[in-house]
């Protein structure tokens, strides 16, 4: 680096990055450039071709270049134009007008467009688009809007909001019209619905004159209508059916309302429901404080409040349009808006008649019924409060009680109910299904459960029965107790529903406890007794079920026919097999038939009996069985407790004392058992059970029996054991009859010609 003596600048090395720039002067240079017939628009670079659109004003090379920039600066093209605001939400109106200015600037091409301010308008006005390049909509890309785009009576999309030209000032107007480019006359702007819902009618100016009330009231003083009516509160909690009485003073158009109060209602005797007033026809709210004050102040002018001045309001903008009930709007059955509670008028006394009748020419005045029959102070669920929301504690009749009385008690028990399905030796009232879980765990889908339902009080009660090596164990799954049903609310007032014995039958599906269960099959005593009761079981009703069959089969009865041909057995009565039944049944009723229903029919229209087992040998292998697993060797002792209780020696005793001698001999065995071994024990015609005969039922030295299997009677009862063969055949021929379907029965043609 060297220095110029003469100039004293400094002289860099040609070194590459010490060379300074030659050019001084680094903007970007701007041309106007021909684009359409007429029109010109801002470029960088002006090609050699368009210099020819200049006048021949001056030399080629001695013509004035000014950029545009400098040659068209300040000068923009002004457009008025509205768009459309919609909003459905709005009530009406749904849209609004808006007016804006578009300015098209020349130096450059671009766009702003402006939404000039107006006072009070409530819209958020100003620049709503500012000063940039618009593209053109469309697919088309680096195209933007020019000076050919934009007239009077054009709609442009702009940013998705379309604008309607209407109006463009005159530069405008004369700078399109040298161009070339014709300019329409301006358009008219819409009005706009929204400005004129905001504007307020003036009122003339009136003076303030005070009414004349002095006339009516001479004419009318002491004058007043009586009508009777009521107010029906029994919506509310605790609310009762309220009688009125309505005095309407015509001096002055006010009413007063008194409540009819019986004796000994336990009520305030204040009889006042309504002071005297005029009442608003349409009440929306309670006025402020000096809305009804006939002199009202306009403004205060002063500054110290001795020398104020006080402006009275001659044209009352202040006080509000308010209708009152007159004496025409009161006639029976109307019903009046006292402050927001309904009055209804039921009658009127013989005076208020006669006023009616001499004004308004009425004469019919048939009074109204009042809705309630009890006195009005009486509320129909009196005796029924609402209890509070049971909290979990121990039972709902035992918490429901506590609400009631400072010393509980406890809840009552249903004699009737419990004396009726007591346990007898006949009979245990006892309901017994087997079931199995239904879960999607492995283990848990074979596992097999009784169900016990107990009559006397509906509670319930589930054994589990483990299979060997199953990892379960032989217990008691649920203890007795009411099971409410599922989905319910449990912390609430309302007493919840439980199950009942109509819940369960052979192939439903219960909900206990979060577990679900399908019942696979039912003892006899089981299914005998809801047979026998078929009116409170109508899934053990057989006259409702085969309704049900005939419904369904009758249609395609012939194709019934011929698919389930029964078998001919001897004797010539047609039986079909209880599988081909059950195979018909869910094939032409699909789901709306149960297995419980499918067994009831087959044992209705059962061909033959079981064959019977012995079921007295039975019971004495099983009881003989448990006397040798638990050693028991008081039968000498039995027989002195039968001989104390027979002193005459005639060898007979009822069965309860039968019963409770065996028990307190402690017989190692099950009640059950005990109850199904004196079934089988000799009787005489009273039922008096032969001793002689029980105590040879009971000695394992003479007449030994086959021995059996070691089994324990808590874990496996003796009735699961046995085989469910609930009809081995069904009489077709009655089946048939009895559906009732077609008078040409083809099976008995078919027994006929046999």
């Amino acid at each position: 680096m060297e220095i110029n003596k003469k100039t004293q600048k400094i002289i860099f090395p040609s070194l590459p990055g010490y060379n300074p720039p030659a050019a001084k002067n680094f903007h970007i240079s701007q041309q106007f450039e021909k684009i359409h017939d007429g029109v010109y628009y801002l470029v960088d670079r002006l090609s050699v071709e368009d210099r020819k659109r200049y006048s021949p004003l001056y030399p080629f090379h001695d013509e004035k270049n000014m950029p545009p920039w400098l040659a068209y600066d300040s000068q923009r093209l002004m457009f008025t134009a509205y768009f459309k605001d919609d909003n459905p939400n709005r009530r009406a109106p749904t849209y609004q007008i808006h007016v804006v200015k578009i300015s098209f600037f020349l130096e450059d091409g671009t766009i702003k467009i402006v939404e000039p301010n107006m006072r009070n308008s409530g819209l958020q006005q100003g620049v709503l688009v500012r000063r940039q390049r618009i593209p053109l909509p469309g697919s088309s890309k680096y195209r933007f809007f020019d000076i050919i785009d934009l007239n009077i009576g054009k709609q442009v999309e702009i940013y998705g909001r379309i604008y309607n030209i209407v109006d463009c000032d005159q530069f405008t107007r004369q700078f399109l019209n040298r161009m070339g480019i014709a300019v329409s006359d301006p358009l008219e702007i819409p009005l706009n619905p929204f400005v004129n819902t905001r504007i307020i009618p003036m009122s003339s100016k009136k003076l303030q004159q005070k009414p004349d009330t002095l006339g009516k009231f001479l004419k009318y003083d002491r004058k007043v209508l009586k009508f009777i009516g009521y107010w029906d509160d029994t919506a509310n909690e605790y609310g009762v059916i309220h009688s009125l009485e309505l005095y309407y003073y015509l001096a002055d158009d006010t009413i007063e309302i008194k409540e009819i109060l019986p004796p000994n209602s336990s009520r305030d005797l204040n009889a006042t429901f309504l002071k005297r007033m005029k009442i608003p026809k349409f009440y929306t709210g309670i006025d402020p404080i000096g809305v009804h004050d006939p002199f009202t102040v306009l403004n205060v002018l002063g500054d110290s409040t001795g020398q104020s001045y006080y402006i009275a309001d001659p044209l009352n903008t202040g006080k509000p349009s308010c209708e009152y009930y007159k004496d025409s709007d009161l006639v029976i059955g109307v019903r009046m808006n006292v402050f927001g509670r309904e009055v209804v008028i039921t009658d009127l006394d013989s005076a208020t008649k006669e006023y009616y009748r001499t004004k308004y020419g009425i004469e019919e005045f048939t009074p109204l019924e009042r809705p309630d029959i009890k006195p009005d102070y009486y509320h129909p669920n009196a005796d029924k409060h609402k209890p509070p929301p049971y909290n979990g504690f121990g039972s709902y009749d035992d918490s429901f009680g506590n609400c009631f009385r400072i010393v509980p008690k406890p809840p009552k028990i249903d004699y009737v109910r419990s004396f009726q399905y007591d346990k007898k030796p006949e009979n245990n009232n006892i309901l017994r299904f087997t079931a199995k879980m239904i879960s999607d765990v492995s283990s848990n889908a074979d596992r097999q459960f009784i169900i016990n339902i107990h009559l006397m009080d509906n509670t319930i009660s589930i054994f589990e029965l483990a299979m060997k090596n199953t990892g379960f164990q032989s217990c008691r799954f649920q203890k007795r107790m009411p099971i409410m049903l599922p989905d319910q609310e449990i912390y609430s007032s309302d007493k919840p529903r439980f199950y009942d014995p109509c819940f369960f039958y052979i192939g439903a599906v219960v909900n206990i406890g979060k577990f679900q269960f399908l019942i696979t099959s039912a003892d006899d005593y089981t299914i005998r007794y809801m047979e026998e009761n078929c009116d409170k079981f109508c899934i053990a009703n057989p006259l409702l079920i085969i309704d049900k069959i005939r419904e369904a089969i009758k249609p395609s009865y012939k194709e019934f026919i011929q698919n389930y041909e029964p078998v001919i057995e001897s004797g010539e009565i047609p039986v079909l097999s209880c599988d081909k039944l059950r195979e018909a049944l869910y094939k032409y009723l699909e789901k709306n038939i149960c297995e419980h229903e499918i067994i009831t029919i087959a044992r209705h229209y059962k061909i033959r009996q079981k064959p019977e087992r012995n079921l007295r040998e039975d019971i004495r292998r099983l009881i003989h069985n448990e006397i040798k697993r638990f050693l028991w060797n008081d039968l000498d002792r039995l027989e002195e407790d039968i001989n104390h209780w027979d002193p005459s020696g005639s060898g007979l005793l009822p069965r309860n004392q039968v019963y409770t001698i065996l028990r307190g001999c402690r017989l190692p065995v099950d009640p059950k058992v005990i109850n199904a071994m004196l079934n089988c024990i000799t009787k005489n015609e009273e039922g008096k059970i032969d001793c002689k005969d029980l105590l040879e039922y009971l000695n394992v030295k003479v007449n030994p029996v086959t021995p059996i299997h070691p089994m324990s009677l808590k874990e496996t009862l003796w009735w699961t054991s046995e085989e469910k063969d609930y009809c081995p055949g069904l009489n077709w021929s009655k089946f048939l009859n009895d559906l009732n379907i077609s008078e040409d029965n083809p099976i008995s043609a078919m027994t006929g010609s046999q």
